[in-house]
């Protein structure tokens, strides 16, 4: 999972943000997560970094999170950038304690 960060905060978030750009990943392969949807936004927007939208997740699974938790939200989110199962349920863990997930995936 080297190219999945699990930190503290936003400036934490910002340096592995920058080493991902120094890896040769555009902003549009470059996406935070946090549990809280007002500081994601808002650390998302600031970074300039892609939101895991439709394109990532599908029109059935965006859909589909309009009707879960935000953990099931977060972890459908992470399986759609690539992560398994069980990697996505231990990053959500992670931000049950209020850790930020910074993920960089190339696209296809």
């Amino acid at each position: 999972m080297e190219n999945v960060k699990i930190v503290e905060n936003g400036v934490e978030a910002r340096k592995e943000i920058d080493q991902f750009f120094r890896e040769g990943y555009t902003k549009d392969e470059i996406y935070l997560l946090a549990h809280d949807n007002d500081r994601a936004e808002h650390l998302t927007d600031a970074m300039d970094i892609n939101e895991v939208g439709i394109g990532e997740q599908g029109i059935f699974g965006a859909v589909a999170n309009v009707f879960r938790s935000r953990g099931d939200e977060l972890r459908s989110k992470l399986e759609s950038l690539g992560l398994s199962a069980a990697a996505a349920a231990h990053c959500e863990e992670e931000m049950d304690h209020g850790k930020v997930i910074v993920v960089a995936t190339k696209t296809a």
